[in-house]
């Protein structure tokens, strides 16, 4: 019995060896795989996040420009090109005033015709001496208000053209209509809101920081937006002081390519002072233990060697590390969690 047992450990020892993964091998003294990437010198700044929110840049509100009813109001989620008609006002009363003045131009023009023809043929005769200067001069005078009237009356027919032109709500820029503030059959008045109109490809953020940072941003320095756990990159187009005593802010306006919805909540980057230059790691470098915070650098000879760090600023993936180490020291990203001191390692393809 007692050489059966042995035989069935012996047996269990060899398929173990057999089996066993190398990750497990290696913590036995093996060289367990690593991935590397190298500490590097770069320009970074202390940074915080406020809050920003997604905004178009051609957001209106169309007002009814005279007074009447609404007869159609274009749905909500319309697109519509610039010019497009977004809701129209009867205009029943105003074409029947501009048919009357039309009617009353005709009958003005009438009358400027007849006096004008007056005038010729009583300067004619008075070259006769067969019409007096006073007839002439009474001629005269009736033809200048005949004209005027004329004038007035197409001044009218202009203006209630033009009415008859604004019954007709139009969209001032391609976009979608978000909103219907009244409805069709509704009576409006002059200013009434009536749609909504916004353009869901021009797009920016608009966000808010303390004062104290002003100075640290600029037109055009690309800041980083933060939204539904991705980043973008986008420019900043200007920045607004609009603190007071209650609100000690500055405004920041980003110009951004990404279709993001209207009112969508960010975050964004703001440095808090000035850009400095500093030795930094990918922060999967970094071995947090007991003792303190460590990176594992890999010499010639593929051996770990672990360097005690203090880290600093940090910017996307890379974080500023202070300690014994030196730009170009190639360290360890992945496989560094169970690493030794001084152990060999295989240092794996990217």
């Amino acid at each position: 019995m007692r050489k059966d047992s042995m035989r069935n450990m012996t047996r269990l020892i060899f398929t173990a060896a057999v089996f066993l993964p190398a990750a497990s091998l290696a913590q036995f003294g093996g060289t367990p795989p690593v991935d590397l990437s190298e500490a590097r010198m770069t320009t970074m700044a202390p940074t915080m996040q406020v809050a920003g929110t997604v905004i178009s840049r051609s957001d209106a509100f169309l007002s009814a420009e005279v007074e009447g009813r609404l007869i159609e109001v274009a749905d909500i989620g319309s697109r519509v090109e610039a010019g497009d008609v977004v809701a129209r006002i009867e205009d029943t009363s105003l074409s029947l005033r501009a048919r009357e003045l039309e009617s009353e131009m005709t009958r003005a023009e009438a009358r400027l015709n007849f006096l004008e023809a007056e005038l010729r043929r009583f300067e004619r005769l008075a070259e006769t001496n067969l019409a007096a200067a006073s007839q002439i001069d009474q001629t005269r005078s009736e033809r200048d208000i005949a004209a005027s009237d004329l004038g007035v009356v197409r001044a009218r027919l202009d203006q209630i053209e033009d009415q008859i032109e604004r019954t007709r709500i139009t969209a001032p820029f391609p976009g979608v209509v978000a909103e219907r503030v009244a409805q069709a059959g509704e009576r409006v008045a002059v200013g009434t809101r009536v749609v909504r109109i916004v353009n869901p490809e021009s797009l920016e953020v608009v966000a808010r920081a303390p004062l104290d940072y002003f100075r640290f941003v600029r037109p055009g320095d690309e800041l980083a937006i933060t939204f539904a756990g991705d980043v973008i990159h986008a420019p900043l187009r200007t920045t607004v002081s609009v603190g007071d005593e209650g609100r000690h802010v500055f405004e920041l306006r980003l110009d951004i390519d990404a279709y993001l919805p209207v009112g969508q909540t960010v975050r964004v980057t703001v440095p808090t002072a000035d850009v400095r230059e500093v030795l930094a790691v990918p922060r999967d470098a970094l071995v947090l233990r007991g003792d303190g915070i460590a990176v594992f650098i890999v010499d010639e000879d593929n051996k770990a060697r672990r360097i005690r760090v203090t880290t600093g600023i940090g910017e996307g993936e890379w974080i500023e590390v202070r300690g014994p180490i030196q730009e170009g020291d190639r360290v360890v990203i992945r496989g560094n969690e169970r690493l030794r001191p001084g152990q060999e390692v295989s240092v794996r393809e990217s």
